[in-house]
C-alpha cells in the first residue's frame, strides 16, 4: 500500500473511532478534492455536505479534504476503487485511465459554450459515459464543472501559436492534453496538480493551464506574469462516490446523496461562471499582463487531435470506429 491510501486508511479509522464513541449510528462519508479550500470544488463539497446532513437529520456526515490531502487526484479515484475513500470531486483529468471514453470531453475546442457542453454532459453521451464508471467499481453522482482552460507563463505575453514555441508547460495526466499542447509547439510535462505550484516557483515548467478559479484559487499570479485568454479546453469535473460505499447506503440515504449532488451541481457551476466573470480583472490587478488571443489560429494548429489515430482509437475504448461516432456525436450535440 502506498503512502497516500495509508493516509486515507488512517483517515477511515479515525472516522469510525469518532462515530463509536458518539452513542449513535452516524455514517462518514470522506470527499477528497485536490484544491485549496476556497475553490468552488470545496465550496461545492461544503454546500453538498450540508444538504446530505440536512436531509438524513444528521445520520449522513461529509467530511471534506482539500488541497490533495489524501492524495493525488488518481490517488483517491483508485482509493474510491479499493473502498478506502468514500467520494472526491475531481477533474476528468485522470478519468480516461479508468473510463478512456472521458477523453472525449479533452478535445481542444469542443465546445463554444457552457450551453454547448451543458447539453453533451447532461444529454445522452454524458450519461452513457457516466454509466460506465461502475464497471471498475465507481458511481457517478454528476458533471460538475471545472471550466474552460487558459495559459499562464513566466516567459512572454501569448497572442498566438507561435507564442507558444518552446514553452515548457504542465499538463494533467492525460495523452489527448499532450498531444495538443505539442500541436501549438509547446513542451508539454504531466504533473500532478499537488506539485505544480513549486514546479512553477523553481522553473521546472514556464507554464501551465487551467480554469481562472484555479488560477486565482493557488495564487499562480505570484510566480506567473502573463495570462492568455485561450479557453482551448472546456473541463468537466465529476462528484464520484465508491461503489462499495453506494452499495453499503440504504435506498432512502442514497436518494438522498443522489439529490444532493445535483443540487451542489448546479451550486457549483453558478459559482465557475461568476469566477469568469470576475477572475480575470482580479488576476489582472495581481499583476498578470493579460492577453485576449484570436482563437481561430489556435483553432487550426490543434485539429491535428481530432484526425490522430489513437485519440480516436482511445476514445472508442480501443475501437476507432466508436470512438469516431462518439467525437461527431459530441460535435453535432454541441453545435
Amino acid at each position: 500500500m502506498n503512502t497516500k491510501a495509508m493516509v486515507v486508511g488512517v483517515v477511515s479509522m479515525f472516522a469510525i473511532a469518532v462515530v463509536a464513541t458518539t452513542g449513535y449510528a452516524k455514517t462518514v462519508l470522506k470527499l477528497g478534492t485536490s484544491t485549496q479550500p476556497s475553490h468552488i470544488y470545496n465550496l461545492a463539497a461544503e454546500r453538498f455536505g450540508e444538504i446530505v446532513a440536512e436531509k438524513s437529520g444528521g445520520e449522513l456526515e461529509v467530511q471534506v479534504f482539500p488541497a490533495a490531502q489524501l492524495g493525488s487526484e488518481r490517488d483517491m479515484v483508485e482509493g474510491l476503487q479499493m473502498g478506502s475513500l468514500e467520494m472526491t470531486l475531481t477533474s476528468t483529468g485522470p478519468m480516461g485511465n479508468f473510463i478512456p471514453q472521458v477523453k472525449l470531453f479533452n478535445l481542444p475546442f469542443l465546445f463554444k459554450d457552457r450551453e454547448s457542453c451543458y447539453r453533451v454532459l447532461d444529454g445522452e453521451i454524458g450519461t452513457q459515459i457516466a454509466d460506465r464508471f461502475v464497471k471498475v467499481g465507481i458511481r457517478s453522482l454528476g458533471w460538475y464543472e471545472n471550466g474552460f482552460r487558459n495559459i499562464t507563463n513566466s516567459k512572454r505575453p501569448v497572442k498566438s501559436p507561435a507564442d507558444m514555441d518552446g514553452l515548457k508547460i504542465r499538463v494533467m495526466e492525460d495523452d489527448v492534453f499532450i498531444l495538443t499542447m505539442k500541436a501549438l509547439g509547446a513542451s508539454p510535462t504531466p504533473m500532478a496538480f499537488g506539485e505544480l505550484y513549486t514546479a512553477l516557483e523553481q522553473g521546472v515548467v514556464d507554464a501551465q493551464e487551467n480554469p481562472l478559479a484555479v488560477i486565482h484559487s493557488s495564487r499562480f499570479f505570484e510566480v506567473q506574469d502573463y495570462l492568455a485568454m485561450t479557453g482551448h479546453f472546456y473541463s468537466p469535473a465529476v462528484m464520484l462516490i465508491s461503489e462499495i460505499t453506494w452499495q453499503s447506503l440504504s435506498p432512502e440515504n442514497q436518494k438522498i446523496v443522489a439529490d444532493a449532488a445535483k443540487e451542489a451541481r448546479d451550486y457549483e457551476r453558478e459559482l465557475s461562471i461568476k469566477a469568469d466573470q470576475e477572475l480575470e480583472a482580479a488576476c489582472a490587478k495581481e499583476g498578470m499582463v493579460v492577453t485576449h488571443p484570436d482563437k481561430e489560429p489556435f483553432v487550426k494548429a490543434v485539429a491535428p487531435v481530432y484526425n490522430n489515430p489513437s485519440v480516436i482509437k482511445a476514445i472508442g475504448g480501443g475501437n476507432a470506429e466508436e470512438g469516431q461516432k462518439l467525437i461527431d456525436a459530441a460535435k453535432a450535440a454541441a453545435m
